[in-house]
């Protein structure tokens, strides 16, 4: 699970658990309550358990992180793509636990994205962020931008990013008063035969918006509504550089 990520924007993908619970607009089409249906893995909701993956896709980011070691190079782990790690339906032992793994392997840059972001500062498994970590939120719109962003620029991580994913409505960072911006934006539309429609306008917007900061935003165009085809000027996939800490 997850060896050679089909995430453009990841390597590998680590899922330490299965399952999650729908939180809002921006989940009702979620693809990963749909492949676990299908496949009979876990059942999605508040009172479902969660299902811990095997020791087998435990030991997998040790191999990961030696082989980056080996090449001299850095690779990027999204975890995790069929939950969410701040979800307080895991147990706190599992988070420990993920937490020892992303120590042991300093040659990998764990992508920890959530759509609780609140959930922080009572279930986060350290006091300091490690320094192979960048943090995400999930924001589809404007309004949840406002919401949860200021939770993740009060953390000091290396690297805090939004994933406009599935982009439901303008996300405008001119609009925004904001000392400390996100350090990356990851934009896509919707996919699925119930894909709801991201007008090119978004992210040309929010691209923009990202080359007018005086210290730019990196922009990274995942896909457009139903995995059509990106447009030229929108073909920009960026990634951030570590800045220094806040």
């Amino acid at each position: 699970m997850g060896e050679n990520s089909k995430i453009e924007w990841t390597n590998h993908t680590f899922n330490p658990w299965l399952g999650c619970t729908k939180v809002g607009p921006p989940c009702d089409n979620c693809y990963a309550e749909a492949w676990a249906a299908r496949w009979g893995q876990v059942q999605w909701g508040p009172h479902a358990d969660r299902k811990r993956t095997s020791a087998a896709n435990w030991k997998n980011p040790r191999k990961w992180d030696a082989a980056a070691k080996a090449a001299g190079v850095r690779r990027k782990v999204f975890c995790a793509s069929l939950a969410d790690w701040l979800d307080n339906q895991a147990y706190r032992q599992w988070r420990e636990e993920l937490a020892d793994e992303i120590r042991a392997t300093p040659n990998l840059d764990w992508l920890l994205l959530s759509k609780r972001i609140q959930n922080y500062e009572r279930l986060a498994p350290w006091l300091t962020v490690p320094a192979n970590v960048w943090l995400g939120i999930t924001c589809s719109d404007l309004n949840e931008f406002y919401r949860d962003w200021p939770i993740l620029r009060s953390i000091d991580a290396p690297i805090r990013f939004i994933s406009y994913e599935p982009a439901l409505g303008p996300l405008r960072v001119d609009q925004i008063v904001i000392d400390i911006a996100p350090d990356w934006i990851i934009c896509g539309g919707e996919s699925g035969p119930k894909a709801r429609h991201m007008p090119a306008k978004w992210p040309r917007d929010l691209l923009r918006d990202c080359r007018d900061r005086p210290m730019p935003i990196a922009f990274f165009m995942k896909q457009m509504t139903g995995k059509a085809p990106i447009p030229d000027d929108l073909m920009v996939r960026e990634f951030p550089t570590f800045r220094e800490s806040q």
